[in-house]
């Protein structure tokens, strides 16, 4: 089942979907596995699983020292892709592996395609990939079903909106606000706006990402996004209150 069929499908049954993201290896895998165990029984539909990388431009201050912490501790992408593997055997939700071009271009882009699906994981987000400079990678990744997740931003034109649709595939990563990931975004017409103009270049799915951290955000997103993508609000709550406060956050989030 392909990402846009799948997501479809469980919109039958929910209003707006949940993509969580968690930094393999961080703080361990043991704690990744607990934290994906929590998000699988609160009803998260995808997750992102951070491969991480030295320079994440891409990322706030939260997840920027939670992958360099990954790093020191001596996490390889073998593990990474090896836990992705054990994680897309294990749960219910779908699994995208979230990292930086390097990652490919190091290992070629043809073995990185394959891993992933081999891992179990249905696509991929690269933020410092431009649209001008995926073509082989895209094609690549259409030979084995595999979904390159682009991402949508309050600064691109509707000329570079028109261009990253038409390159789209899966679901479209709206990025609710300027800046790297970890600020609180307030929700407002602002975000409204974007994501009409976006829905304007793309009949995929789309995720909204980048501050989401409460209901009242989702409640916010409740029909106008299909996805609600929250990344450094978990791990803050992982970090201050462990298992049982994350419990509590996910069940409050999804009430």
């Amino acid at each position: 089942m392909g990402l846009q069929t799948y997501i479809t499908e469980r919109k039958k049954d929910k209003d707006l979907l949940v993509m969580a993201h968690v930094v393999c290896g961080y703080p361990s895998f043991e704690d990744n596995m607990k934290e994906l165990e929590i998000m699988a029984e609160a009803g998260v539909d995808l997750v992102e699983l951070q491969f991480p990388f030295s320079e994440p431009s891409a990322d706030g201050p939260l997840f920027v020292r939670a992958n360099e912490a990954s790093l020191k501790s001596g996490t390889t992408i073998d593990q990474c892709f090896e836990f992705m593997h054990q994680a897309s055997q294990r749960f219910p939700f779908k699994i995208l592996m979230m990292g930086y071009y390097n990652t490919a271009f190091k290992m070629g882009e043809e073995v990185f395609v394959k891993r992933i699906k081999e891992a179990g994981g249905v696509g991929y987000i690269l933020p410092d990939l431009p649209v001008e400079e995926f073509a082989n990678l895209h094609r690549l990744s259409e030979q084995e079903g595999i979904e390159p997740i682009v991402l949508m931003t309050p600064t691109s034109t509707d000329g570079r909106l028109a261009k990253l649709g038409a390159a789209s595939r899966g679901m479209v990563y709206v990025v609710a606000r300027k800046g790297v990931t970890g600020s609180k975004t307030t929700m407002g017409d602002d975000v409204l706006s974007l994501i009409a103009r976006c829905r304007q270049h793309t009949e995929l799915p789309i995720g909204v990402g980048f501050g989401v951290s409460c209901k009242a955000d989702m409640d916010f997103l409740r029909g106008t996004a299909d996805l609600a993508i929250v990344g450094t609000a978990a791990l803050k709550t992982w970090e201050s209150s462990g298992a049982e406060g994350l419990k509590v956050f996910f069940a409050e989030l999804m009430a």
